[in-house]
């Protein structure tokens, strides 16, 4: 895909960029290409989880060598009486105590300096000591060096001190492999405190700024390695305060529950704290703590006030902490049924997730990607944010309406996105001089970034657009109300493309800042992107900003440009529809009424998504100049694409604007559900005179197209394109179709194929089960029941309670052509599982689906592994911050990629690093050199283990809380 397009326009010659590649979040790029070498050397990282008569092995293969491995074999031996039961990933066999492991034919080759993880169970009885070498293909292999672990003892997640006030760091760390510690470093966020060489590892710092404090402790050893520690929460407040933790609490009928208090700061004398209910359910008091009494000694040791739940009320309540000379505090406890348990972990996660004290909000409220800040996805940092995040904050928001009763957070979320991700007049200030019969002017998408920069070409016609004129007569603007895809939250770039208008401020401005990356066709991964400003007002970059990397022209023109992630905008819409449902159920729909009227309004625009990239005919879309250009909806494929751009000339004066659908949908962005609210649920219909029509004909196509990809087991393939290779090009002889569209097996991206990650179809079934269990459609179930069967099939419950389920899937063959009279059986296209995965977010959105699924089905199996799945995850990975698992990242072994510049193309980053045909994605960013886990990639990089992670990523925590409050609602 090429996003590039030009118009002539008066007297000046101008070029919009504006489409990006909008990846999956958890999409995950693949790992480095092999280098040519001799000699075979490995490490192998073994790791368990013990019940005690049982295990789950990891058993992680690294290539150590300059030369591919292609097939191996791994061979070690145990000293007591373990006994394989499975094994997954591999061919498991054992002789004896002699176990075997030989690759699968999907996982046979191992690039340099990439791994392989391989995962078995075993029984036991007795001891279960570790294997002390292994081989591969014969050769003696090294166990792999641990890094250091470290923990940040002090100070406790959560903790309040006042400005001035010494904040006491304290850590403990212990190396591994007869190594020492050489020292340890304390970190606020990515800024380095002060260092510490000798145990007891400690750091006083006592001029931290008002706010929220994300702390962590780097532990250095002797044979350079390192570890980090979990990150620390804590809040610094301008003045003596009330401590209350936690901040959320539930405490269902008949029971009681406690929460702490004590001072931020020590008093001169004896302070009296009183806490009592302030508003809401009568039926929660507090019954023990609401005097107590703190002194200059014992101020900072927490007292206990109980709060006891009557045996019928339901709903929360606020309790107030007041002192005199002390700010005030309050904690939320709701009163829940005496069997809710899984609301209660609802509220538990809620509580961590929106603690501002554990990182993952910035000052402004805005949802992080992620708390930890290193991490590569599709956003390129932890600190940048997504329209995807949002759409889960809103969700989370509204189950926390269902819940307690109140909707005020789910106002308030809506109100953040549209201050901070859905572009004002201000950040589009020339939408007004957008012409609907010349929407924009064709150029091809290229293969590969090196093909870039492109032409574009005004002798291709285009079509209309044919829903520009009854949006403006309903809405009474030009301008497009949906969200742009990802945003740079603490301006980490410096680009200071901030919200409301201020186009390039650069690095000064302290965040957010719109940003855009992904341009440069479907071989475009993340570690090939050049950052880029959504206002480019040639302030960064070359001569002419970033344009002329993407697009080849005589002259360029500042301008702007936004894309929106059409999955992103309908998962809004989704929580809209939720909360709206959950707030009648509660008699207080006119308390959402305002913001659900917002969310028609963004699906009225969300219409972009359902047209060709440039309004051309759907179906049999071949040349550029043959496919004819629409007319109107018949540009329409009334499907969700892979994304909708609009922009325009940054000079008020110039007088052009253009906007683009796009050509490739995806099977993982449908939303029947939010088709089915805009089209038939009365407060959801858009304003606009044919949007609930649109949306109508939209729901029944998105389930025709689930059917038509659905393969011979189950699993739900890629996707279609009315414009193959993006410049409607012929595709192969005997491709198939969708009503003309042209089956396309990984649509849009191929690095990795867009068709491989397990999520999408737990994302995307999800939402196919709520419309199934709200409507009780019968399409919609027969394309579960089949998904359903196979999902199961592919599922296991360990003993522990521990659980895998599918990660990276293979296809071969492709689907019939679809027959909607006759749909065919796809007897030809079939699916595989390559890995299997513990992925805690993924987990929980395929529970949900299996929960709504059994909730109207009254299937038993999926009701009870949503159970599983859910208990699983909550008694095994819980940690101070929510629920993760480690991840090892092989692919980090690409952060020395090169990323292609054109040769003598030159210029540079707002920090100044250059932008040249020598740059690779590290060169770009140089800001990740002073992360504190930045020494892990670099050892990484220099021939050392494979770094793990434990992630805390904010779409991933929203889906488990919303997980348990959906079970909770449908099956407790």
């Amino acid at each position: 895909m090429d996003p590039g397009r030009k118009r002539r326009a008066a007297r000046r010659l101008w070029t919009a960029v504006a489409a990006a590649f909008a990846l999956p979040l958890s999409m995950l790029a693949v790992g480095p290409t092999p280098a040519q070498a001799a000699g075979v050397q490995c490490s192998v990282d073994y790791r368990t989880n013990d019940w005690g008569s049982g295990f789950t092995v990891d058993l992680t293969l690294t290539n150590r060598g300059t030369d591919a491995i292609n097939g191996w074999t791994v061979t070690y031996g145990y000293t007591g009486n373990q006994k394989l039961v499975n094994g997954w990933n591999g061919t498991w066999s054992q002789s004896g105590q002699t176990v075997t492991v030989q690759n699968a034919p999907y996982n046979a080759t191992i690039a340099a300096g990439a791994a392989v993880t391989a995962g078995a169970q075993f029984g036991y009885s007795g001891t279960n000591a570790a294997p002390t070498s292994f081989a591969v293909n014969g050769t003696p292999c090294t166990g792999a060096h641990q890094p250091p672990m470290t923990v940040l003892t002090s100070p406790r997640p959560g903790a309040v001190y006042t400005k001035g006030d010494p904040v006491p760091l304290a850590a403990t760390a212990a190396a591994a492999d007869n190594a020492t510690i050489s020292k340890v470093e304390f970190y606020d966020d990515t800024t380095l405190l002060g260092t510490d060489t000798s145990a007891p590892y400690a750091l006083s710092a006592s001029d931290l700024t008002v706010g929220s404090h994300s702390l962590v402790a780097k532990a250095y050893d002797s044979l350079g390695a390192s570890g980090e520690s979990t990150p620390v929460g804590i809040t610094v407040a301008a003045g003596p305060a009330l401590v209350l933790s936690p901040g959320q609490l539930a405490v269902q009928q008949g029971k009681t529950g406690t929460f702490s208090v004590k001072l931020s700061t020590q008093p001169a004398s004896n302070v009296t704290v009183s806490v009592e209910r302030t508003s809401g359910n009568t039926g929660l008091s507090v019954t023990s703590g609401s005097s107590l009494t703190f002194t200059p000694s014992n101020w900072n040791t927490a007292q206990q006030v109980t709060v006891t739940a009557d045996s019928s009320g339901t709903g929360a309540a606020t309790f107030t902490a007041s002192a005199a000379g002390y700010a005030k505090a309050t904690v939320t406890v709701t009163e829940l049924a005496a069997s809710k348990t899984y609301d209660a972990r609802f509220l538990d996660l809620y509580g961590k997730i929106t603690n501002p004290a554990n990182g993952y909000f910035s000052p402004q409220g805005i949802p992080y990607h992620s708390v930890e800040t290193l991490i590569v996805e599709a956003p390129d940092q932890g600190h940048e944010t997504t329209s995807e995040a949002y759409g889960y904050l809103l969700w989370l928001q509204a189950m926390y309406g269902r819940v307690t009763g109140d909707w005020s957070k789910f106002n308030g979320a809506w109100a953040l996105m549209e201050k901070y991700m859905i572009p004002t007049h201000a950040d589009q200030p020339t939408s007004g001089f957008y012409n609907a019969s010349k929407p924009a002017t064709y150029a091809p998408e290229a293969d590969t970034p090196n093909e870039y920069p492109v032409k574009l070409d005004a002798s291709v016609s285009v079509g209309t657009d044919p829903i520009a004129g009854e949006l403006k007569s309903a809405y009474g603007t030009d301008d497009v109300y949906g969200m742009h895809w990802i945003e740079d939250v603490d301006n980490v770039y410096g680009f200071g493309n901030t919200p409301g208008g201020s186009c390039e401020v650069g690095p000064t401005a302290s965040g957010p800042s719109y940003l855009n990356t992904f341009q440069r066709g479907p071989q475009e991964s993340v570690w090939e992107t050049v950052p880029q400003p959504t206002c480019d007002a040639f302030k960064y970059g070359g001569k002419n900003g970033y344009l002329d990397l993407f697009t080849g022209d005589s002259s360029y023109a500042k301008q702007w440009k936004y894309t929106d992630a059409p999955d992103a905008d309908a998962r809004a819409v989704q929580a809209a529809y939720w909360a709206d449902v959950w707030a009648k159920e509660q008699g207080k729909g006119g308390d959402v009424s305002a913001t659900v009227a917002k969310a028609a309004k963004m699906g009225d625009y969300l219409r972009y998504a359902m047209f060709d990239k440039y309004f051309k005919k759907i179906g049999n879309c071949v040349g550029p100049s043959t496919c004819p250009a629409g007319t109107g909806k018949d540009a329409s494929h009334y499907l969700l694409s892979w994304y909708y751009a609009w922009g325009g000339a940054a000079d008020t004066s110039a007088g052009w604007a253009w906007r683009i659908g796009s050509s490739h949908a995806h099977s993982g962005y449908q939303n029947p559900l939010a088709a089915y609210a805009l089209s038939s649920y009365a407060d959801l219909k858009p304003k606009s005179a044919t949007g609930a029509g649109d949306w109508s004909k939209s729901l029944q196509r998105q389930i025709e197209f689930y059917r038509w990809l659905q393969s011979d087991e189950g699993a739900i393939a890629g996707g279609a394109t009315n414009s193959w290779q993006g410049r409607y090009a012929t595709p192969p002889s005997g491709t198939p179709t969708f009503y003309g569209m042209y089956y396309d097996e990984k649509p849009v991206y191929h690095d990795p194929p867009s068709n491989q990650w397990f999520g999408f179809q737990a994302w995307s079934m999800e939402r196919v089960a709520e419309l199934y269990q709200q409507t009780g459609n019968a399409r919609a179930k027969e394309v579960l029941d089949k998904w359903v069967t196979w999902a199961l099939s592919k599922t296991t419950i360990n003993p522990d309670g521990t659980y895998q389920i599918p990660s990276t899937l293979q296809w071969s063959g492709k689907p019939d052509t679809w027959n909607a009279s006759s749909p065919g059986a796809n007897s030809g296209l079939h699916v595989t599982v390559a890995d299997y995965t513990n992925d805690v977010g993924v987990a929980a959105a395929y529970a949900k689906t299996l929960a709504y699924y059994g909730a109207r089905s009254g299937d038993a199996t999926a009701k009870s592994t949503a159970k599983a799945l859910l208990d699983g995850m909550w008694n095994n990975y819980r940690d101070s911050l929510g629920i993760a698992v480690p991840e090892t990242r092989t692919d980090y072994g690409r952060f020395n990629d090169s990323v292609y510049v054109p040769s003598g193309w030159t210029g540079t980053m707002p920090n100044g690093d250059a932008i040249n045909s020598s740059s690779t994605f590290l060169s770009l960013r140089s800001f990740y050199k002073n992360d504190p886990a930045w020494s892990k990639i670099e050892a990484y990089l220099k021939g050392g283990a494979a770094p793990v992670f434990t992630y805390h990523r904010f779409w991933a925590q929203a889906d488990i809380a919303l997980a348990m409050g959906s079970y909770a609602e449908l099956l407790e």
